[in-house]
């Protein structure tokens, strides 16, 4: 009689996934750590991370900083990325990793946009990116948080919007344009015919962190949990394999706010960032106070917000050039 063979242990990228998932991380961070992983693999030759250590940790940071020139941040994010593999999934905590040392992140100053050059930027934008865009800059909402808002956190008649999970997984209200409170009533009514044409097929559902989905079983149907700005086409959940309608790809407004600069003549670099940035500074030219600003962004540190104040002054510190003396 044969016995059954005993079960293989999962893969060392398959055991990544799983503490990654356990600890409620992001799918973006999921792909990010697995792709750095692989990479570290594959930059030794495929040998195990448990043959390797400091050394190779080491070699492949110096690779990505000198060969292929990534930024520090990225070289920061491969160093999490392998740090959380030897510690979480291998289960070493030896000393050698907090001697790897993460890169220096730059301080740059931001690019910001006159008042002139968003409203030429915005008027070269038109339909659901248009709304998405001025969203932005409306509300100084990052590009994540935009694409991600939920129906319920929209409060027309308070003029506000509740940011749900931001940077560091925290809750802030930020404020409503008033411009945009009519546009965005005529497209919250076309995404509800979508989404009852969505529930009459047999579909509806939106996706919800895991411990929401349990404790609400129904809520992923309910309109007040769909998505803002969904998808034209429902996709598979890669994790649960659940079809379902998505939120709009970031990418796509990345690549919306790129092309709108173009025709508008922009000759700095533009990105949806940037309407962030220029959002905090048209306010603060404004008069408003920089704590109020500091809420609005989220920002844990007022030091944070302070870089905006850099930009502020007329030309150089507003100083005036000895050259307009003569």
């Amino acid at each position: 009689m044969l016995m059954n063979a005993p079960a293989r242990p999962p893969k060392l990228l398959d055991q990544l996934r799983t503490a990654i998932r356990v600890r409620h991380y992001s799918l973006r961070t999921e792909q990010a750590y697995v792709d750095w992983s692989r990479r570290f693999i594959l930059f030794h030759g495929k040998r195990h991370p448990r043959e390797m250590g400091a050394a190779e940790v080491a070699a492949f940071l110096s690779h990505l900083a000198v060969e292929r020139r990534v930024s520090a941040s990225t070289q920061n994010q491969a160093r999490s990325a392998l740090l959380f593999l030897y510690r979480e999934v291998l289960a070493q905590d030896l000393p050698w990793l907090d001697e790897v040392v993460p890169a220096k992140a730059s301080r740059r100053l931001p690019v910001v946009l006159t008042p002139g050059e968003v409203r030429g930027l915005l008027g070269s934008l038109s339909g659901t990116m248009g709304l998405v865009v001025g969203l932005l800059y409306g509300t100084g909402m990052r590009v994540l948080e935009g694409v991600r808002l939920r129906v319920k956190d929209v409060e027309l008649a308070r003029r506000e919007v509740v940011v749900r999970e931001g940077k560091g997984n925290k809750d802030r209200v930020t404020v409503l344009p008033e411009n945009l409170v009519l546009p965005l009533q005529d497209h919250l009514a076309r995404v509800r015919r979508l989404h009852d044409e969505d529930l009459a097929a047999g579909f509806g559902e939106v996706y919800l962190p895991a411990a929401l989905a349990r404790k609400y079983p129904r809520a992923a149907r309910e309109w007040g949990w769909q998505y803002v700005f969904p998808s034209r086409t429902r996709s598979v959940d890669p994790r649960s394999g659940v079809e379902r309608r998505h939120h709009v790809y970031p990418e796509s407004v990345q690549r919306a706010v790129r092309e709108a600069a173009s025709s508008a003549g922009l000759a700095k670099p533009v990105s949806p960032h940037v309407l962030r940035h220029s959002f905090a500074t048209h306010l603060l030219q404004s008069g408003y106070d920089i704590r109020t600003v500091q809420e609005l962004l989220g920002h844990a540190d007022v030091s944070t917000t302070m870089i905006y104040t850099h930009v502020l002054q007329r030309g150089g510190r507003g100083v005036v050039s000895p050259l307009d003396g003569l």
